[in-house]
């Protein structure tokens, strides 16, 4: 396995990385981002990789986060391209792993969006094939509040399981994060046995649960759980690597940064004290 962070090609936060002790690097690459997947296939690719490769970094995945199954149909037939293109970039840049949402109709429950999902991702994943790369659905549910509503279907087991009904290919699989599995009450460290097979990247990401704020608001309120970097919140951090050990998972873990305590100035200190939470995991990482 790589210990690595979660981050857009940014050369100082890169350099970061790598002097903090990580790895590795999952690469997000959004549509619309200064790098787009066609300038790959013009150089980019090359110096993207060698930056990398002399850091002592290795790109674990490459990510792009967008509703895949958006209910605009133009904004869906884009949003799909970009997916594409960014597969192929990923046979450039010699990585195995694009991460994204599966995506959603909001208005629809999770079955009633299967039929759309069949339909865009059996290209997508033939094409994947074709390259030799593999496509992992991050499990956030992306839910706006009142009413709930979210952009991606990928959330739980029983989601998964429909899923892989609807496309059997092995190219589709999970970027595995268990911050959000935790809050919603789902057995994430069964959820790494039960899929061994089609867990193709990890987040490390976790989750400080506001006791008070629950007791008082119950599970529809707002505020009673936020994302922390690991060893800051409740996941239990060695159940899941000695999950991920047991099923031969050798792929990359990255950290996704999103606590609101190390933010700002703190930012990276976040990153660095995830690092000294993880690396024991690693047999080849100094513990800091």
């Amino acid at each position: 396995m790589k210990l690595g962070i979660m981050t857009s090609f940014n050369e100082e936060r890169l350099r970061f990385a790598s002097a903090a002790g990580f790895n590795s690097g999952e690469l997000a690459f959004q549509p619309g981002s200064d790098i787009s997947p066609s300038t790959f296939l013009d150089g980019e690719a090359e110096r993207i990789r060698s930056f990398c490769d002399d850091l002592g970094l290795t790109i674990s995945a490459v990510g792009s986060y967008q509703n895949n199954l958006d209910p605009d149909e133009a904004t869906r037939e884009k949003n799909l391209d970009h997916l594409t293109n960014l597969i192929t970039a990923a046979k450039a840049l010699e990585v195995p792993v694009v991460a994204t949402f599966a995506g959603r109709d909001p208005e629809k429950n999770i079955e009633d969006n299967i039929p759309e999902f069949k339909k865009g991702y059996k290209t997508i994943a033939r094409h994947a094939e074709d390259q030799g790369v593999k496509i992992a659905f991050e499990n956030c549910p992306m839910m706006h509040r009142h009413p709930f509503r979210g952009i991606n279907i990928a959330i739980s087991p029983e989601a998964w399981d429909m899923m892989f009904d609807a496309v059997p290919s092995t190219a589709l699989g999970l970027e595995y994060d268990p911050s959000h599995l935790f809050w919603l009450e789902i057995d994430y460290i069964a959820a790494i046995r039960r899929f061994a097979d089609r867990i193709y990247h990890v987040h490390a990401k976790d989750t400080e649960v506001m006791a008070g704020k629950l007791a008082q608001q119950g599970i529809y309120g707002g505020g009673w759980w936020r994302y922390r970097i690991p060893g800051w919140g409740s996941v239990d951090w060695k159940q899941v690597f000695a999950a991920l050990i047991d099923i031969g998972f050798d792929g990359g873990v990255a950290i996704e940064h999103e606590d609101p305590v190390f933010h700002g100035e703190r930012f990276e200190e976040g990153f660095a004290r995830g690092y000294t939470t993880l690396a024991p995991y690693f047999f080849d990482l100094p513990a800091k």
